[in-house]
């Protein structure tokens, strides 16, 4: 305002800022909302999030945790395990996987978003820090604050896993690696302008002959045309 020859009072400009919610200077410096931090480091955010699934073992009808992680920017998804029994041993071996120095999934991340589940104990999230992986454990029932995660978990069990039975745990394997196959060469995403996370030479040609490839006994849907 000063600048454009105008003279305010002090307490004017603090009644302005106040009516708006807006911290005095000294504050706001040290306020970030969530919306400017994911903003911020957008290229070195991940998250990963559990999901259940049933399926029928020898003894009867088994709970499975199944663990995914995500790259926030490019929409990559990581299948990380699959077990019955998340113990602090399977947690950990996990932990050593996604921080692998030669092709861990997490490498090259700087933040990890997670809920406050007790499967990511404390020495899980000590293996993440130990490779410069902050892990940003978000508060109680709050999946707003996940949501990329979220829904990648909402796609793959409405389109997939909530609509078939599992007989064994090599066919429930079996079902999330064609799923993730679709999800990246296959699926359009909204949130990256419509387009394929690992498209092939063809994707976009209108020359050659249209054909649709088909997974999971005609579950999962994709059309292309053939190469030139």
């Amino acid at each position: 305002m000063a600048n454009l020859g105008h003279r305010v009072a002090r307490t004017t400009v603090a009644n302005i800022l106040n009516r708006n919610g807006i911290s005095p200077a000294p504050d706001r410096g040290r306020q970030t909302s969530w919306s400017t931090f994911l903003a911020a480091h957008w290229s070195t955010l991940a998250a990963i999030d559990f999901t259940t699934v049933e399926v029928w073992c020898r003894h009867g009808l088994v709970t499975f945790y199944v663990l995914f992680a995500i790259e926030l920017q490019g929409r990559r998804v990581h299948f990380a395990g699959v077990t019955p029994s998340p113990d602090e041993a399977w947690i950990r071996q996990i932990g050593r996987n996604l921080t692998d120095p030669s092709d861990g999934f997490l490498q090259g991340k700087r933040f990890c978003l997670m809920d406050r589940d007790t499967k990511f104990t404390v020495a899980f999230r000590q293996l993440l820090a130990d490779i410069g992986v902050e892990p940003v454990r978000l508060p109680p029932r709050s999946p707003n604050l996940n949501a990329w995660i979220e829904r990648f978990v909402r796609s793959i069990k409405a389109e997939c896993l909530d609509r078939m039975i599992f007989f064994g745990e090599p066919s429930l394997r079996r079902a999330i690696r064609e799923y993730l196959v679709h999800y990246h060469a296959e699926r359009n995403h909204q949130g990256i302008g419509n387009k394929i996370i690992e498209p092939d030479d063809g994707v976009g040609s209108n020359a050659g002959v249209m054909r649709c490839r088909e997974r999971l006994g005609g579950m999962l849907r994709y059309y292309h045309r053939d190469a030139a």
